[in-house]
């Protein structure tokens, strides 16, 4: 890609342009924010200013610069755009370097840790339909700043306001000569050796960047603008500097600027322009859409916090109206039921997304975009995971979406647009995790290469190792780890994968969660449920895909307990699994085989199963999952979600399936009083093509369950 790097003259926006040459894009503009008046500051004054002018020159690329009209004015984390904020004049900027060079698509900044920067520069980059690149993003700044001095940035100390940094002695040092120091103190006063918190500032001088020409100061002076003993607060202000030319000036990179003068500076001028936003669907808009289809909806709700809705398209004669309709009138369903029950988008913690063909995924997206939107969802948008299933093969239309819904709005959203070396980036309006009620809902990960955003080559073992760790650095953001939080691991398997490809995925994933496992800095106090899943495709063509759920006690107290029946006992029908948090929470496994059916009724191989052989099973789930519930003290009030996975060759459609479950729930509700069965289930049935507690994935039918008293 064609790049415009954000630099303010330091050593973080220099290293983020070198990493972005690495990842082979190009930089071939500067763009920079500067202060409305030089002597309000010291770093802000008018020396500085032109020095920062000498970075076109030596590196050869135009500079666009832009003084700042705004202040602060949206002082949230998740910035909204706002009239007078500073932003805007980045969005101003931005916008001028993409009229004058068209070929750009991306931005680059050097945000290491600031969740604060990160945000208001994506945001941008979302409005004006570019990529922001950070590929400093998350990265451990020890090594940071080793690397910077080993590739040759050459930058000075400008500012110094820390514990440990005297103005007298530090200030004008080279970084190469303050490591040391650096490091001492880091371990002494617990810094930010990168200064991302303010401890110092830096002037870049050279780097293997400045092609034409290096900066020198000839004089500066050392001015003390806080005398406190522990942090005294000082600045370098040059008073005289020079460039020193290297060879011949040369033009850094290409770009589309008539003039083509190497070092050409332009310095934008004009008001904030109006937002161009996406106009968002609403379900008014689709109702006559909605109406006129046979959607169906699924309802786990209970008297807790978190419930689920499910919808699809009945379409037993399998009328092909297309995805963009069919998605257009589900998600419309699920807005309106949203909008009944007093909620919206910004309640949705996660969602389900599944469609008939991967081959349009990008179509669901732009249906999707124009639903799920950030202005809608400010506290941040839900995760996701998308897969293929085999949806028009049992009767139905091309989408079937789940939705987790909370009453309230107190979830924690980590959405993470840039594209870095720390995780891969969501670029559309889903998020990469979401908590709410000490639960982490993990979008599904694929064994993409965060910098590159490209699958990783070498087959599905590797997939899935480096979907693994995609997962860990996201639970990282949260300060917890997936070997020692993880309930629930769902495996999306390719259909085009092998029995031995899917089990040496099953290999890979107990062997992370080894516990004698000595790359694994924490121990885990039970084992997490497998649930495997064969698709038909997953996105990007991807050959895994992993979608983790995490436990994260606001108290640091787990009380975990681990109980797994049937595998090795003779004496015991049934084959499940659970987890469960003592008095908050049970997620559990219930796996109907070909061995557990042909005890429950006769002739259960799948082509011969009949609609009485299903009731039969049906009674049994019911039974089971109600003995779960009661062994851990729980309520089918409290239950957050119930799926029944069935293999899609069973020979009958989903309308009849759906319709033999519901009357054995009903059956049961009226029996038990255990819970009020209403007209739409409590359940949602999903078609795969196969699935099961292992990679052999031979389950008739796989029953998930997960109930809180969060």
């Amino acid at each position: 890609m064609k790049v415009v790097a954000l630099v303010s003259g330091g050593k973080d926006s220099c290293y983020a342009m070198m990493r972005c040459i690495d990842y082979g894009h190009e930089i071939v503009a500067l763009a920079n924010l500067m202060p409305l008046d030089d002597s309000v500051d010291e770093l802000d004054s008018y020396m500085y200013q032109t020095i920062v002018v000498g970075y076109a020159e030596c590196m050869g690329l135009p500079l666009f610069r832009r003084r700042i009209r705004g202040s602060t004015r949206h002082q949230h984390l998740n910035y909204k755009m706002t009239s007078g904020d500073e932003v805007e004049d980045m969005f101003v900027l931005l916008n001028e370097v993409k009229k004058q060079i068209p070929s750009i698509t991306a931005v680059s900044s050097g945000a290491i840790a600031s969740d604060y920067q990160r945000l208001r520069v994506e945001s941008v980059c979302s409005r004006l339909g570019l990529v922001s690149l950070a590929y400093l993003w998350k990265q451990d700044q020890t090594l940071l700043l080793e690397e910077m001095i080993e590739r040759g940035i050459i930058a000075i100390t400008i500012k110094v306001a820390a514990m440990g940094l005297n103005p007298a002695k530090h200030l004008g040092r080279e970084l190469a000569d303050l490591i040391p120091y650096l490091l001492q103190i880091k371990e002494l006063c617990g810094i930010n050796v990168c200064g991302e918190g303010g401890e110092y500032e830096t002037l870049t001088l050279d780097c293997p960047l400045f092609k034409n020409a290096r900066i020198f100061l000839d004089k500066f002076e050392v001015i003390l603008h806080s005398p406190d003993n522990i942090a005294p607060v000082g600045f370098l202000h040059p008073l005289a500097f020079h460039l020193q030319h290297k060879m011949e000036p040369l033009s850094s990179g290409s770009c589309d600027i008539g003039s083509g003068k190497v070092g050409y500076v332009c310095e934008v001028q004009g008001d904030s322009t109006p937002d161009h936003m996406v106009q968002s669907l609403s379900a008014c808009s689709q109702l006559g859409n909605c109406t006129t289809k046979n959607l169906n909806l699924c309802i786990s709700r209970g008297s807790r916090d978190k419930f689920s809705i499910g919808c699809w398209i009945q379409n037993v004669s399998k009328t092909l109206d297309g995805l963009q309709e069919d998605l257009i009138s589900v998600l419309g369903k699920i807005e309106l039921k949203l909008n009944e029950d007093g909620f919206d988008w910004l309640n949705v913690i996660y969602i389900h997304l599944y469609i008939s063909n991967m081959k349009d995924f990008t179509l669901a997206n732009e249906v999707y975009v124009k639903f799920i939107t950030e202005k809608k969802c400010f506290l941040g948008v839900p995760s996701r995971s998308t897969i293929e299933l085999p949806l028009v093969q049992v009767g139905l239309g091309n989408a079937f979406v789940e939705v987790l819904v909370a009453n309230d709005h107190s979830k924690r959203v980590l959405h993470v647009q840039s594209i870095s070396c720390w995780a891969p980036s969501c670029i559309g309006p889903y998020s990469q995790a979401t908590l709410h009620g000490e639960v982490l809902h993990m979008a599904g990960q694929l064994g993409l290469d965060p910098p590159t955003m490209t699958l990783c080559s070498g087959g599905p073992a590797i997939e899935i190792e480096q979907a693994l760790l995609n997962s860990e650095a996201i639970a990282n953001c949260f300060n917890s780890s997936l070997v020692s939080c993880a309930i629930l691991l769902t495996v999306y398997c390719a259909a085009s994968l092998t029995f031995c490809e899917r089990t040496e995925i099953q290999h890979k994933m107990e062997s992370f969660f080894d516990d004698d496992s000595d790359s694994i800095d924490v121990k885990r106090v039970a084992s997490p449920i497998f649930l495997y899943i064969l698709a038909p495709a997953l996105p990007k063509g991807a050959l895994v895909e992993v979608k983790p759920v995490l436990y994260i006690p606001e108290n640091g107290d787990y009380g975990i307990g681990n109980n797994l029946l049937g595998s090795d006992s003779k004496e015991m029908v049934w084959d499940f699994q659970t987890y469960t948090i003592s008095g908050k929470i049970c997620a559990a496994l219930v796996s109907i085989t070909k061995d557990v059916a042909a005890k429950i009724c006769p002739n259960t191989e799948p082509e011969l199963i009949s609609g009485d052989h299903i009731r039969v099973i049906a009674k049994f789930c019911v039974f089971l999952v109600n003995k779960v519930l009661l062994d851990n003290y729980l309520f089918w009030g409290d239950l957050m979600h119930l799926k029944f996975y069935y293999t899609a060759y069973l020979s009958m459609t989903a309308e009849t399936l759906n319709l033999i479950f519901y009357e054995v729930f009903a059956a049961f509700a009226e029996d038990s009083k255990s819970f009020e069965m209403g007209k739409e289930p409590i359940f949602s049935l999903i078609p795969v093509l196969s699935s099961g507690r292992s990679a052999s994935m031979e389950d008739i039918i796989t029953c998930e369950l997960f109930a809180s008293k969060l």
